[in-house]
């Protein structure tokens, strides 16, 4: 950067929690901290997270938060087979390109530590100019999952926004 360039903008993040009990306040939803956290970590500008009721309000939150264009979104619940889990149906449609590979990796560290990790349905994928991936709903499988995303969000963000580098 030469000193007539202006600096770069800071990336910004945002955190949609897809849970009818937290979003009720019968549960104190502990995923948002430690995604905030994370962020934070990674140099992301994190506003507050949004907790929605499961179903149809995560697409609806979903898509007022590709509104405001952050560079990434990160969501925690919603992933699994009960009837309201529907946060990757929420999203597939908003996505302009998955990136199934994110999603594989995920599901396959959280497996080496709990069977259920193969029940989890999250995607990933860019809309616009915004990384989303879905994140189970649990502290245990969202710090797994940040794990698999620590040495690549650096690199997914410098490719959305138009960088070539590997």
């Amino acid at each position: 950067m030469t000193a007539c360039e202006p600096a770069p903008a800071p990336r910004t993040a945002a955190i949609l929690i897809a849970s009818t009990r937290a979003a009720t306040g019968q549960y104190e939803d502990q995923t948002a901290p430690v995604v905030s956290d994370w962020l934070a970590e990674h140099g992301f500008i994190v506003s507050e997270p949004v907790i929605v009721p499961d179903g149809t309000p995560v697409g609806q939150a979903l898509r007022a938060l590709l509104h405001v264009e952050p560079r990434v979104i990160i969501t925690s619940g919603g992933t699994g087979l009960a009837p309201d889990d529907k946060t990757p149906e929420m999203t597939r449609p908003l996505l302009d390109k998955e990136v199934p590979g994110i999603a594989e990796a995920i599901r396959a560290a959280g497996l080496s530590k709990t069977p259920y990790a193969a029940l989890s349905r999250g995607i990933a994928g860019v809309a616009g100019s915004t990384f989303v991936v879905n994140l189970p709903g649990s502290p245990r499988g969202v710090m797994d999952a940040l794990a698999v995303l620590d040495p690549l969000i650096g690199h997914i963000c410098e490719q959305i926004e138009g960088g070539h580098g590997h």
